[in-house]
């Protein structure tokens, strides 16, 4: 067993830069490279892939990537684990050995197959599998004709058995994000399946490395304190037998490893802090400690994990009708009153209902909607978007667009052609029993069906947490009106039509105030007019931060949604644009905080450290503190 597993990401989705898998492979010494492709869009557009040529279907970016790496990969015996086979591993896994074979090497390269369900949804579905909607229990029969793929979510252990079975290269379909991250971990220190704890550790650092440059500055709130984002660094991750990591990156390299980057990317699309749910254990990430322990070095430890649970999740996709967008670039005096005529005058003159209809002034308000503050630009792209599952009524709709410029206000300009209607893919979560998805290895030795090694045990709520002791700010009481931004930082994602916002304190003494004042009924009233369903408020005092679902916000979500930013990644800082009234104290704290942000910290003791009490910076550190 090694003391010591260096596990390197290099790239988060499909379309992340090339360039990385080769820059971590030679930049220092890593043991493993995980790359994350697939996404629910992702897995449709690969599946009409093969349907058009049966030896598609994959990632071919990945090829390239293994290419240009192979001198590299063959002299360090790097091992490499990518989902990147999509809807089919083995072409891929072919590909792979073709291309290696022509530069005169040999390889083990294995794949994972079997969560490719498209085959089987009729078997399954007579022998009641029932693959109602997850969310809403809406009949899996109302879609069951038009669906264009359905993929079992498999975790780590078919991975595992690919790497005990001497695989260098592991390709799989839809495995998850963190469980090609925990893999490795598995197989370097022979975790058992019912290893909680360590594997729930596993799926933390697999979180937070699953985005790429998202957990070393990336995408960061305090995007200003970033260095060098042209050389950013890849997240690496320095891996102990009993689960605890830091993470950092190769040195040299731009961007930053702070606590508060780690915090951003473990509240990204977490939905339940205390749930986190996977096909390998739950994880509950209210139970994980962080500590700056030197400069872009993160330690992580204390995570707990409970029995996974007895199925698996379907990701299905079906046609959901058609869409089209098209814009109009409109310039100033008042642009956007003119943007907003034009719009008025279009609709009336098509004289046609749609299922969802949209209009977005982008320069103004497109991303934040009705919370957008009140701008006057010299231009704006007026963009009109529509869905319905009648294409005549989308192919009226494209023919109008390019014919209105010359009959409305003033100052437009060509923008492009008539519009496309476009596929509405649309996705279907459903729950499998483990047994009916079972996968299978393909290597050297030919193909073989895999057991489920996991327990199936009683569900187990998650532990009490302490009751942390938080500081109390020294300073003015006297209330100031700041942006949220100034006492917290944050970021989101979606899960469907859910919008997922997490917000951090920037300071321990804030955690108090925050939790009081943002409630679940405060953000749904900053969100009056986009978000439409109920908001959950989960909070998460380890991390001092608190985690928002806001549902029905996204317009349907993903490829449904006519919004621009369909998956609500620019509305986290819609809410820290929000004014607030806070005590001075808080805002000096936060500043001092923001000083500090990056500093290691002294070593916690006794049971400081267990009730998450902040850790006193060193006064050097607090000297040196660099500014990122």
């Amino acid at each position: 067993m090694p003391d010591l597993l260096r596990i390197a990401n290099a790239g988060g989705y499909w379309g992340d830069d090339l360039t990385q898998f080769r820059r971590q492979i030679e930049l220092g010494p890593v043991d493993v490279v995980t790359l994350d492709f697939l996404a629910e869009i992702t897995m449709s557009i690969m599946q009409k892939q093969r349907a058009r040529d049966p030896r598609a279907g994959f990632a071919r970016d990945f090829v390239d990537q293994v290419e240009q790496a192979l001198p590299l990969l063959i002299e360090r015996g790097v091992k490499v684990v990518t989902n990147a086979g999509g809807v089919n591993p083995l072409a891929l896994r072919g590909t792979l050995l073709d291309r290696v074979q022509q530069h005169g090497h040999t390889m083990e390269i294995a794949a994972v197959v079997g969560d490719d369900l498209m085959e089987r949804l009729g078997e399954m579905v007579a022998s009641g599998v029932a693959l109602d909607h997850m969310d809403d229990g809406t009949a899996f029969a109302a879609i069951r004709d038009r669906v264009s793929s359905a993929n079992a979510y498999y975790g780590a252990w078919p991975v595992v058995e690919a790497l005990r079975a001497g695989a260098q290269i592991v390709v799989t379909g839809r495995c998850t994000d963190t469980g090609i991250t925990l893999a490795p971990m598995i197989h370097a220190f022979g975790w058992a399946p019912d290893d909680w704890d360590r594997l729930a550790a596993g799926i933390v650092a697999g979180h937070i490395v699953e985005c790429g440059a998202q957990s070393t500055g990336g995408n960061f709130t305090d995007w200003r304190r970033i260095r060098r984002f042209e050389t950013i660094g890849y997240p690496l991750l320095e891996v102990s037998p009993d689960g605890s990591f830091v993470l950092t990156k190769h040195a040299g390299t731009g961007g930053a490893v702070t606590v508060r980057t780690v915090k951003e990317q473990l509240v990204y699309e977490m939905g339940d802090p205390r749930s986190y749910v996977t096909p390998d254990v739950i994880a509950d990430f209210a139970s994980a400690q962080l500590e700056q322990i030197g400069r872009d070095r993160v330690r992580v430890w204390g995570v707990r994990g409970r029995p996974a649970p007895p199925a698996l999740k379907v990701s299905a996709s079906y046609f959901d009708g058609w869409k089209a967008s098209g814009t109009l670039i409109i310039s100033a005096p008042a642009a956007a009153e003119k943007a907003q005529a034009f719009a008025d005058l279009f609709w009336k003159r098509l004289g046609l209902e749609f299922e969802a209809r949209h209009v977005e002034l982008i320069g103004h308000s497109a991303c934040w909607g009705p919370l957008a503050p009140p701008v006057d630009p010299p231009e704006v792209l007026l963009r009109l978007s529509v869905r319905d599952s009648d294409r005549a009524k989308i192919e009226a709709f494209s023919r109008l667009v390019p014919a209105v410029i010359l009959s409305g206000p003033p100052g437009v300009a060509v923008t492009g052609g008539r519009p496309q209607a476009q596929e509405v893919v649309a996705y279907w979560p459903a729950l499998i029993p483990r047994d009916r998805a079972r996968p299978s290895l393909v290597t050297r030795d030919g193909e073989r069906t895999l057991d489920w090694p996991t327990p199936l045990l009683a569900p187990v709520k998650p532990a009490a947490l302490p009751r942390p002791t938080w500081p109390k700010a020294k300073g003015s009481a006297r209330t100031v009106a700041v942006p949220l931004a100034t006492l917290a930082h944050g970021r989101s994602g979606d899960k469907g039509d859910t919008c997922n916002i997490g917000v951090v304190a920037r300071a321990p003494e804030i955690y108090p105030w925050l939790r009081k004042t943002l409630t679940a009924a405060l953000v749904k009233r900053r969100f009056r007019g986009i978000c439409r369903g109920n908001v959950e408020r989960h909070e998460t005092p380890n991390l001092w931060a608190l985690n928002f679902l806001l549902h029905e916000s996204l317009g349907g979500g993903g490829t449904v949604s006519l919004r621009l930013d369909a998956q609500g990644k620019t509305l986290a800082h819609a809410l820290l644009a929000m004014e607030v009234r806070a005590p001075q104290a808080l805002i000096d704290a936060a500043a001092r905080a923001d000083a500090l942000d990056g500093a290691p910290t002294a070593r916690a003791h006794g049971t400081d450290r267990d009730a998450g009490r902040p850790r006193r910076p060193a006064q050097r550190a607090a000297r040196k503190a660099p500014r990122r």
